[in-house]
This record gives C-alpha cells, structure tokens and sequence, in this order.
C-alpha cells in the first residue's frame, strides 16, 4: 500500500519516479535487510554479523531520526511511533550483541 505509507510518513507519492523511489528504498533495500537479518535461520554461526549489521543500520537511524526531531517542527505521532520502534530495536540489538556467546 505505497499510496497509504507514504502519506503516513509525509512523502508526496508522484507517479513515475516517486514511485519508483518508493518501490526501490522500501522494497529493495527493506527485503535486503530482512535477508540480511533472517540470514542467521539459515547460517546461526553467522548470527555476529546480523546483529551488528542491525546496530549499525538502527543506529544511523535512530541519530538521524533524532536530529530530525531537533531541526523539524510539527513532526505526527506516526513518525513518534516509528522513533521508538528503531530505539527498541536499536536496544535490542545492542544486548543480544554484547550478550552473545
């Protein structure tokens, strides 16, 4: 539902190359990171690798979600939302990492 998700996070969803961009970060680059996060299924000796990818990935997002909130106004409880969801997964991340075998 990229008409829906984009409007929710504030994005103009343009036809052509807005959808394109849409398709290609939130379809492209989500399934990569999944695959990458799911990888441990498959391979649990590679699990090391997942969670610092994860810590790496949740981290850049978690300090640029912050700097938006410090530079931005009127940011919508969506967004609110989806801050705390990176922060919990961020700290999640960080102790199974530090707490692994």
């Amino acid at each position: 539902m990229p008409a829906k998700s984009s409007k929710a996070v504030g994005f103009s969803l343009e036809a052509g190359s807005g959808q394109s961009e849409f398709l290609t970060v939130y379809g492209g680059l989500q399934l990569a990171l999944g695959i990458s996060f799911l990888w441990p299924l498959l391979r649990p000796a590679d699990i090391t690798f997942s969670l610092l990818l994860c810590l790496i990935v949740h981290g850049c997002l978690v300090l640029f979600r912050t700097l938006s909130f410090a530079l931005y106004s009127g940011i919508p409880t969506t967004t609110m939302f989806l801050a705390a969801i990176e922060w919990i997964i961020l700290i999640g991340a960080g102790l199974l990492y530090w707490k692994k075998p």
